[in-house]
């Protein structure tokens, strides 16, 4: 079965970490309404959904799968790119040590795990304004003994990779060409999306779980024959935020191979 880690909005979310888009003012409580919606689309996908508090602390914590990487053997703690998320990565020790053993980053190397897109064992990595060449290169060290391959593919005008690029499964990478080097991929057909931020989805069992908010991406999906469910995220966009990083999604069964 997979598993979902999704962390509750924080109080502070107004005070969030920007790169690419202008600051708007966000309604925090629509947005843990939204928050809540689409921890329903994922359990109406089969995926039993582990909920966390809330950090007011940490503007950003509802983006959880910025501050760890969890793959079929271990799971990554990440030293996130922006100083206001340094440490966010300890809180979910206890959560995901019941499911992987736990592995670290450290500075000066930073990442997040909005740059990784993984493609069975190879890991696509942006080097973007959050993830440096440090925090590229230990991870290769880390997961290369268990035979994962890292790609750094460099990310301009996006917050991260998955903003400019995801995996939709059926070898196809659905992608903004102007936001990242999509020719850094090995053997996947781009599939271009027809709006600029259309680019972020999150494959479960077989549907795309997509913001409301990229009719036309929507369209040209369904079209290409791939099942789509469409969430409201507008509050949590206005944060830079997108289906992927609000959780992180893994299968419940961890493997014993590798080292």
């Amino acid at each position: 079965m997979l598993v979902a880690l999704t962390r509750a909005v924080s109080a502070t979310l107004n005070d969030c970490q920007l790169t690419c888009k202008p600051r708007e003012s966000i309604d925090v409580a629509l947005a843990r309404q939204q928050h809540r919606a689409y921890e329903l689309a994922l359990e109406a996908l089969g995926v039993s959904v582990v909920h966390l508090p809330a950090l007011d602390g940490f503007p950003d914590a509802v983006f959880v799968e910025d501050a760890a990487i969890v793959l079929d053997e271990l799971a990554v703690i990440t030293t996130p790119g922006t100083p206001s998320r340094a440490t966010e990565g300890e809180s979910l020790n206890e959560a995901l040590a019941k499911f992987r053993s736990l592995r670290r980053l450290a500075a000066p190397g930073t990442l997040d795990g909005g740059d990784v897109v993984r493609i069975g064992r190879a890991l696509y990595v942006g080097r973007s304004t959050r993830t440096n060449d440090a925090g590229i290169t230990q991870l290769r060290a880390l997961v290369a003994p268990f035979g994962y391959t890292v790609t750094a593919v460099p990310v301009h005008g996006a917050l991260h990779l998955k903003t400019a690029c995801t995996y939709a499964g059926r070898d196809t990478l659905l992608a903004n060409p102007d936001w990242a080097e999509v020719s850094a991929f090995a053997g996947v057909t781009v599939l271009p999306v027809p709006e600029p931020r259309g680019a972020s989805v999150l494959e479960v069992n077989g549907t795309l779980l997509m913001p409301a908010s990229f009719p036309a991406t929507r369209v040209l999906l369904e079209k290409e024959g791939f099942r789509t469910l469409a969430v409201d995220l507008s509050e949590l966009q206005k944060a830079e935020g997108g289906p992927t990083c609000l959780s992180l999604v893994f299968d419940e069964r961890a493997s014993n191979g590798g080292p």
